[in-house]
């Protein structure tokens, strides 16, 4: 396999070359009939370079999602015994803000061409326990009894995720991920922070 032409190519436009490559691979084939092998050369670069960025064929449409949730739980433990309602969904708000068109998106948005329904129900799920563990405890360091903490924490994720799928199904450049996340948000009303 040549690499000629892709000598100094920055390391932002490899990622994007192999996360281009994986979705027009997905879309194809269906993603469980791509590998990895298959996904580096149509983007022309080594196996070795795929992993440099991404850690599993998955990690390509995660990756964005996992650094912004990365963000939020540090965020998130810095309110210490301060966390409010209101903060907690700043912060929740900055996972979705400016959120453009990505590999997630567009998998959300072909799930079924892609051969992707189980593997994103899974995946969804893992990034649903990761932050809705970080917003209960959140709100138990903050005070808030354990099944309360537990309770909000689950319907903050869900308003995350959902906010996201909702967003790409609808088109993703028919409006913003925040928007619908705000009025996801917004009907959790009946779990307020505190008494």
């Amino acid at each position: 396999m040549s690499s000629t032409g892709r000598a100094g190519r920055p390391k932002a436009s490899s990622r994007e070359t192999l996360a281009e490559a994986a979705c027009e691979l997905f879309l194809e084939r269906g993603y469980d009939a791509t590998s990895v092998a298959d996904i580096t050369q149509r983007a022309g670069v080594s196996r070795s370079s795929f992993f440099n960025y991404f850690s599993s064929k998955s990690d390509v449409l995660w990756s964005g999602v996992d650094e912004r949730i990365g963000l939020a739980t540090r965020s998130l433990e810095l309110l210490g015994r301060t966390a409010t309602g209101a903060a907690v969904r700043d912060i929740l708000l900055l996972v979705v803000r400016d959120f453009a068109p990505d590999p997630l998106a567009l998998a959300l948005r072909n799930a079924a061409a892609m051969g992707l329904e189980d593997e994103l129900v899974r995946d969804t799920g893992l990034r649903l326990a990761r932050l809705s563990q970080a917003v209960s405890a959140a709100a138990r360091t903050a005070g808030i009894e354990i099944i309360r903490a537990d309770i909000l924490g689950a319907a903050h994720a869900a308003a995350v995720l959902s906010a996201l799928r909702v967003w790409a199904e609808q088109g993703a450049g028919l409006g913003t991920p925040e928007v619908v996340l705000k009025d996801a948000l917004g009907a959790i009303h009946d779990l307020p922070w505190s008494d």
